[in-house]
This record gives structure tokens, C-alpha cells and sequence, in this order.
């Protein structure tokens, strides 16, 4: 199974609720890599590859976050992978 690679940009409360480090707990555990970070607009941006089926989880996980969140949109785009990243960090 190739990897492919998801960008997201995570609108609502989610900068100051533990978003990021929540997203990389999830996505580590996902066996995705990538990172989050914050955004100056307020959103999260999150990129992250692997399986298509771990991003599917990633992507449904996102929608709500951490129980402090509360998510108001995810705009998602998905791409070929390119293997830039080693793990998922936080920026």
C-alpha cells in the first residue's frame, strides 16, 4: 500500500487547547508522520503521510480534536507523499 500525504487547515477553537500535541499523540500513534503547527490567523495547519487508511482515521480525529477544542471546519487536500518526514512533530 503506497503512502499519500494529507494537508489540512483546522478552523475554530483550536490554538491554546492542546490541539497540536493531542494531533501528534494521535498521529504517532497512527504510525503517521508530519507535523502542526499554529497558524497567526488562529487555525492549525496539520500535514501528515501515510497509509490512506491511517489518514482517514487522522482526518475523522481532526474534525474534533481534544475535548477543549471545538472545531469548526477542516479543509483537507491529499497528494502523492514525498517522504520528507521521519516522525510527527509539533512546529
Amino acid at each position: 500500500m503506497s503512502h499519500q500525504r494529507l494537508s489540512m487547515l483546522i478552523s475554530g477553537k483550536v490554538q491554546g487547547v492542546f490541539y497540536r500535541a493531542s494531533a501528534a499523540e494521535k498521529a504517532s500513534g497512527l504510525g503517521v508522520t508530519g507535523y502542526a503547527k499554529n497558524l497567526p490567523d488562529g487555525r492549525v495547519e496539520l500535514v501528515a503521510e501515510g497509509p490512506p487508511s491511517a489518514l482517514d482515521s487522522l482526518r475523522q480525529w481532526c474534525k474534533d480534536g481534544p475535548p477543549a477544542a471545538d472545531v469548526d471546519r477542516v479543509d483537507a487536500t491529499e497528494s502523492p507523499a514525498t517522504g520528507e518526514f521521519t516522525s510527527f512533530e509539533t512546529r
